[in-house]
């Protein structure tokens, strides 16, 4: 196969994966599918583009349309396949289409007409690939429906919807249109702004305040970029979605995982597959959450958030970690591998409601450990505290491991009691009847296994262990790391 050939096998390959099911052919506003769109980008591909100067994208080019959705109004796939589309929603698709024109487009996409959604197929794959899109299009044009010029951002709807928030980090070429279709800056690419020596305002200084994004995040490539969980979280905390599933399926491209669209399975379970696929990336910092109550739908355990609220307050827990964390979902809770220091309680405050315990590490007396609890989910008698930390890592030379420890460590509190739950001495079965089998006497007590503990505060703590400098490590034996069910 010679290098053209090599360059349109590689086009094929990504116009029928890689861009939209059905786009807006702009010539004639019809609706076309992937075929269509290789059919007649094909003979434009080059054959002295050299393979690793080739890229499929720059020959199958195609605008992306963030909006907010009218209440009622959007024209609908039907519409647009017959022919038939009109109304308000209709008339901020031609204003969209005539924007991408001007940037040299030939496609053109929009959530509201692109999608047949009377096929689950379609729209399964139209929701699971929906990131993906953004982030192939050409550019991403974007309409705030309720703001004239960029001190208007912050009030704008778009700001607060789900949907936008992967719109708005997935593509690098972005432009801002007002209610009028005007543009809200001069430049080409709004992620890239141009200096305002005469001060006027800056677009992304008004998108950083509006979303609590960094600036740099913005203007980055995210799937390139290191990311812990809970900051991304974060962003989506207090963002809304008409359907509640959406809460978790708008979050699958930012988080780089696929789930199956199910609606009607509602929130809690929806989010709860969402946190259990990004668990498997092994990012500690997906237990960052603050919420009194778990999850309703993951009875078998407490490590799972309700929503991307739960992720508010993240960044008052900030710290850092070398490696993967293990965390598989099971029959006996998330099974989870953790370095255990034993706490002993050094005070107790209760009254009817709420229990303040302050707790100790057993190796190291001076750090100390507040929480609150409810009383009624505390036992007070024959019970046993931990810090289980997470943000450890095990290193060895080929003859041994050991455990190192950062200066600052998080980790999770647990608990365990004692049960008198055996029965009494039995006598051993006629001997004759087992050979060599080691008997032993039964114990008058058994521990249950290391729970979370219930506590009304942050899942994680974090600790800083004292004379330890900071950015530091130190090493202890590998005997001290426990695989516990949570």
């Amino acid at each position: 196969m010679d290098l053209w050939e090599s360059n349109l096998a590689r086009f094929d390959q990504y116009v029928m994966n890689e861009i939209p099911i059905h786009l807006i052919r702009l010539s004639d506003m019809k609706i076309v599918r992937r075929n269509d769109v290789k059919k007649h980008s094909r003979s434009s591909v080059s054959e002295l583009d050299y393979d690793v100067f080739f890229h499929p994208a720059k020959y199958a080019k195609y605008a992306i349309l963030s909006h907010r959705w009218l209440d009622e109004g959007e024209p609908t796939y039907e519409e647009m396949e017959a022919g038939t589309a009109a109304g308000p929603g209709y008339e901020k698709l031609k204003k969209f289409c005539e924007k991408a024109r001007k940037d040299g487009m030939e496609f053109a996409w929009s959530d509201t007409c692109c999608i047949d959604k009377s096929s689950s197929t379609e729209l399964d794959e139209s929701i699971r690939s929906m990131f993906r899109w953004y982030q192939n299009s050409s550019v991403c044009i974007v309409h705030l429906a309720q703001s004239e010029d960029i001190e208007d951002i912050q009030k704008d709807e778009w700001i607060r919807r789900g949907w936008t928030l992967q719109e708005l980090l997935a593509q690098h070429i972005i432009k801002f249109f007002n209610a009028r279709w005007m543009p809200m800056t001069g430049d080409e690419n709004d992620k890239t702004p141009s200096m305002k020596p005469d001060g006027s305002p800056d677009i992304l200084r008004a998108l950083e305040e509006a979303t609590d994004i960094p600036r740099d995040v913005l203007t980055s490539d995210l799937g390139k970029r290191p990311m812990r969980v809970d900051e991304r979280m974060a962003w989506a905390a207090t963002r809304k979605t008409t359907r509640v599933e959406d809460a978790a399926y708008s979050l699958m491209g930012i988080f780089n995982v696929s789930l199956q669209i199910a609606y009607g399975e509602g929130r809690d379970r929806a989010f709860c597959r969402l946190i259990e696929a990004i668990m498997q990336t092994g990012d500690p910092s997906v237990l960052n959450w603050h919420d009194p109550s778990p999850a309703r739908h993951h009875s078998g355990s407490c490590t799972f958030p309700q929503s991307p609220f739960s992720f508010r307050m993240c960044d008052h827990r900030q710290f850092d970690f070398d490696r993967p964390l293990e965390m598989t979902m099971t029959s006996l809770g998330l099974r989870i591998p953790l370095v255990i220091f034993p706490l002993i309680v050094h005070s107790i405050s209760k009254d009817a409601l709420f229990t303040e315990l302050r707790l100790r590490c057993w190796f190291c007396l001076t750090l100390e450990i507040q929480t609150t609890c409810r009383t009624s989910d505390i036992k007070f008698t024959n019970c046993q505290y931990a810090l289980g930390i997470v943000n450890y890592s095990v290193i060895g030379d080929g003859t041994r491991e050991v455990l190192s420890i950062r200066d600052r460590s998080a980790g999770v509190l647990l608990s365990r009691h004692a049960e008198h739950s055996l029965p009494g001495y039995q006598p051993p079965p006629y001997s004759n009847d087992f050979v060599g089998l080691k008997f032993a006497f039964p114990l008058e007590y058994k521990l249950t296994e290391w729970k979370l503990l219930a506590h009304i505060d942050s899942t994680l703590v974090v600790v800083d262990f004292p004379n330890v400098p900071s950015g530091s490590h130190f090493y202890i034996n590998r005997g001290y790391l426990q695989t516990v069910h949570i």
